[in-house]
Order: C-alpha cells, then structure tokens, then sequence
C-alpha cells in the first residue's frame, strides 16, 4: 500500500530547510530526489563488491558482474521487455537518444531523407536528430500541436505519408505536461514500416510501462528521474533493430575479436555498452525499480494526480495567470506564467519562501517561441509531495505575485 508518511521517511533530504523555511522540493521533472534504500545500494557496491565487470575470472569481478546484469533483468521486467539484452545501459536518455541518432539514423537515413519529431520536444530529442540530418542533407519534418498542447493526429498522419525514415516522440511532454497518445502514433507509423522512438523519461517514473504492449521500437528513460542516481538510464529496443545496429562507440568489452587488420564485434546489448559501465549506479537503478514496485502503483498515481489538480485549482485563483498546457491528458506537472512577471523572477522570491521550482524554457525552447513567451515557472510533482505543499506553494506564488507587480 501507499503510505505518505512512510514514503517521506525515505528521503531524509526532504526533512530539511532553506532559508529558515521547510524545503518544498517541486523540481521532480528535472531529477527526484532518492530514497534511502538506493544511496544504501549504490554505497555497499563500493564497499563491498566495487570491481570492474565481465571481464575478470576472480570472485569479485565475478559477483560485481551478476549484479549488474541482475540489474538488467530487472529493468526488463520493469517495462516488460521480451529479453533482458533488448536493456541496453547508457548514462540516461540524453545519450541514448545521440546512440539511436547516430547508430540507427547511420543505418536507415540516406541523403535527403527526414525525421518526424513532435512540436513539444525536449532538446535532446531534437538535436541530436537535426545534426545527423545535417550531415545527410536531410530534414526534422515536425508534427504541430494546437494552443492546448495536443498533437494534431490528423496533421501526423500526413507527415507519415512523407515517409520519415524515423519518428521520435515525446511520451510525457516535459514543459507542458500532455501525456501523448503514444500507442496510436505507433500504430499508425507501424502501418508504413517506420520504427517509433518513445522519449520515456518523463513518463517512466509515474505510470506503469509496457513496451510490449505500446509494440513501440525503442523507449528511452533517465535514471535520475525515477529515483535512481544520475548518470545512469538506457533504452529498450527491439532485438531485430538492436542486432542490425551499428555499435556507437568503441573500445573494450564491445569488441568479440580484435587484429590490426579486422574487428568485429560483440552481441547484442554488450556492443553497445563500450568501456566501463557505471556498475555501482545500475544498481542504485535496480534499487529504484523496486522501491517502486514495492507500492501501490495506481494509489501513487492517484495521488499524484491529485497533486496536480489541487494545484491547479489553487493557481487558477491568481489574477494574471495562464497555464502553458492545457490538454486534457497530463501528467506530473504544472507550467505557468503571471502577465507582467518574469519566471525568472517569480522562481527566486518563491525560492526564498523554500519553494524549489524550475524557471525558463526547461531545454524546449522551440515550445517557448511557439507560445510566444521567454520562459515559464514549472512546478513538477512526485510520490513524496503533499497536499499541504501544494498549499504553500500557490500561497508563495500569490504573494510573489503582489510583491512583483
């Protein structure tokens, strides 16, 4: 069961206070904070197990290595993955979507050749695209949204008929909220054979994931943003892409044998996990799965949506306010801005109040141009979060508001 009181006492940086006050800690789409049962882990790796893996015949590197690739198949099972090998392990999703970018993008885009990607794109799933178009004189082809932040589906499946060689989609847009209509988009691209990427690192965190079932080709996600360390994530893939993939990087342990005239390389996923991994964070990672799997996984979400409601209803009060994002289906966040009030300024007086949110364009800045706006205040939510928080923070923001008009 989902016990507040319970959870809360697993993060002992939440009991804390800044400036004088109690911290509200609502920057949870940036990274969350982590519970103790995953410091612990990634602490007895280092004192007990620390080894470099795969490669070693002695009892340490031996043990060191099972975990780790325990860790994998608990992943797996966490978003219901065929096989274990279809996990591949990256520092999170900003490197995993530059690996599909250039391994997968070398591999099917040719010259003038596009990639669709959605209007609500967080950079990292946009860049790392665009460059690689660059280098093949080809083009991002964009799929719009409307006012609300909700693709036009209609608009999609005229950009498919272009035939994009790749379409990589947000599931959980981070600056907006919209939950995507994932599955649909995928069934659509799947009837003209193109392959869907699912930025999932919004999403990962906060509803149960079921790659099988989405049938998508590639998911990616971000440790740190599901209570896990930073510097650890992956993907899941597809084994039939993974196997005719291009290794990204090179050096050891993606290698099966080496000479001065020929290499070749290893299977599926270890081709793609050059040089030394971050073993002791892969299992923080795995310690982060089950800590959330240890709970009621609809009673968390409820309660999260919750958070999100009460929210809102509390700022819709505020003279001069307006949501950025409003689609029915969200998730996780609320993104605002007060007619005369710089974000910036509205982060810092209620930062003072203890009250940590995040200000600007939140990495999407083409969604910012598209609203015309510089930047917004994005209060994100997490298990931890209470309702009196949410209380406190739309009483800071209304005296932020008075203080700065």
């Amino acid at each position: 069961m989902f016990n507040l009181d319970s959870v809360r006492s697993q993060f002992p940086i939440l009991q804390q206070q800044v400036y004088g006050k109690p911290l509200v800690y609502f920057d949870n789409a940036a990274t969350t904070q982590k519970p103790l049962c995953v410091i612990e882990r990634e602490r007895d790796y280092y004192l007990n197990e620390n080894c470099n893996i795969h490669r070693g015949v002695h009892y340490l590197s031996q043990m060191a290595t099972e975990a780790y690739e325990h860790a994998r198949r608990t992943v797996a099972a966490f978003i219901n993955a065929e096989k274990a090998q279809e996990i591949v392990f990256t520092r999170g999703t900003t490197e995993s979507l530059n690996l599909l970018a250039t391994s997968l993008g070398q591999m099917l885009v040719n010259e003038g050749d596009t990639v669709a990607v959605t209007a609500m794109e967080h950079h990292s799933n946009m860049v790392p695209w665009q460059q690689m178009l660059k280098l093949k004189n080809g083009r991002l082809l964009v799929i719009p949204m409307d006012e609300n932040g909700i693709i036009d589906i209609e608009a999609y499946g005229k950009i498919l008929e272009q035939k994009p060689k790749i379409v990589s989609i947000a599931h959980i847009s981070n600056t907006l909220g919209t939950i995507n209509p994932v599955k649909k988009m995928v069934e659509m691209a799947h009837q003209l054979d193109i392959p869907v990427v699912i930025d999932g690192a919004q999403s990962i965190a906060h509803h149960k994931i079921d790659v099988q079932s989405l049938d998508c080709d590639f998911f990616v996600f971000s440790g740190h943003k599901m209570y896990a360390p930073m510097g650890i994530g992956g993907f899941y893939g597809k084994m039939k892409w993974l196997e005719a993939m291009p290794p990204y990087q090179f050096g050891g342990e993606m290698v099966d044998r080496v000479s001065f005239e020929q290499t070749t390389f290893n299977k599926v996923p270890f081709k793609f996990e050059a040089g030394t991994p971050n073993v002791g964070a892969a299992l923080g990672l795995e310690a982060a799965v089950l800590f959330i799997q240890s709970l009621d996984r609809e009673a968390v979400e409820a309660h999260e949506r919750m958070l999100l409601d009460k929210a809102r209803e509390g700022l819709e009060q505020i003279s001069g306010i307006r949501f950025i994002g409003n689609a029915p289906e969200r998730s996780g966040l609320v993104s605002f801005i007060i007619s005369g009030i710089h974000p910036y300024d509205m982060g810092t007086i209620i930062d003072k109040m203890g009250i940590a949110v995040r200000t600007g364009h939140h990495c999407a800045e083409p969604v910012m141009t598209f609203f015309g706006i510089p930047g917004t205040v994005r209060a994100s939510f997490a298990m931890y979060n209470t309702l009196e928080e949410v209380e406190s923070f739309v009483k800071a923001v209304e005296k932020a508001a008075a203080m700065l008009r």
